[in-house]
């Protein structure tokens, strides 16, 4: 049976997650305290409303390294494809195509920055 050292790794796996959460409530200290109840967020006391106002540069920065992202997602393929069949290929349409899609990415990256994205002040 080709299947049953990984059906047999799966079911240890469960047993011994099952017996940690287990353990840890049978064990573990039960006095809850108002301190002990209060949100945690990364290591200070939460003073302010979690629905405060946040600068729009903090959004564009994180959809600006999202979007770096996805371009790496799609461009190691490329390049790996570029490379075991020629760079350009015969018709030239794949090249052309990552040049349009690069484009779009340095508008999107000469938007971000007119808009002072990259300014922390």
């Amino acid at each position: 049976m080709p299947g049953l050292p990984i059906l047999l790794f799966a079911a240890v796996a469960f047993v011994v997650a099952l017996s940690i959460l287990v353990i840890a409530q049978v064990v573990g200290p039960k006095r809850r305290t108002e301190v002990k109840m209060m949100p945690y967020e990364s290591g200070m006391d939460p003073v302010h409303s979690a629905r405060q106002r946040f600068n729009i540069s903090f959004y564009l920065l994180a959809i600006e390294f999202l979007v770096f992202d996805v371009e790496l997602l799609f461009l190691y393929p490329w390049a790996v494809a570029a490379h075991d069949r020629g760079a350009f290929g015969p018709d030239h349409a794949v090249f052309y195509a990552v040049c349009g899609f690069l484009s779009i990415l340095v508008l999107g990256f000469v938007y971000t920055w007119r808009k002072g994205v990259f300014k922390w002040t």
